[in-house]
């Protein structure tokens, strides 16, 4: 059985490296990206099974990567986890807004994340 793929979009790189050895480690293959454009470009080339995506990212945020992964008839299929810092209610609607799965706040517990992470690609 080939391992199901995960792309991580992450700005802060030690989270970035942390979540790639949490997620390698559960036999999961792993490509992380640092911002939202490099997140299109990666797409572009092959298509994961789940993406990890932050919020606050530079040049343009999760939501509006999110937007656009699920507006286009290629992506939208894939499940989208936010995993962020951005706690507040208005947030967590935008999230779900965008076309969002799942919203899980930082500071995160690791085996949540893996649940979570089990539970949608599972389907």
């Amino acid at each position: 059985m080939s391992k199901k793929k995960i792309l991580i979009v992450e700005d802060e790189e030690s989270l970035l490296k942390l979540e790639s050895i949490l997620l390698t480690s559960k036999g999961y293959e792993v490509r992380g990206v640092p911002n939202g454009l490099a997140a299109l470009e990666a797409l572009k080339e092959e298509k994961p099974d789940l993406i990890l995506l932050d919020i606050m990212l530079p040049e343009i945020d999760g939501f509006e990567v999110c937007r656009r992964i699920k507006s286009d008839p290629d992506s939208k299929h894939i499940p989208i986890i936010m995993l962020t810092a951005k706690k507040s209610r208005e947030d967590m609607a935008r999230g779900e807004q965008v076309g969002a799965d799942w919203y899980i706040t930082k500071p995160f517990k690791s085996a949540m994340v893996i649940e979570t992470i089990q539970r949608f690609l599972a389907k």
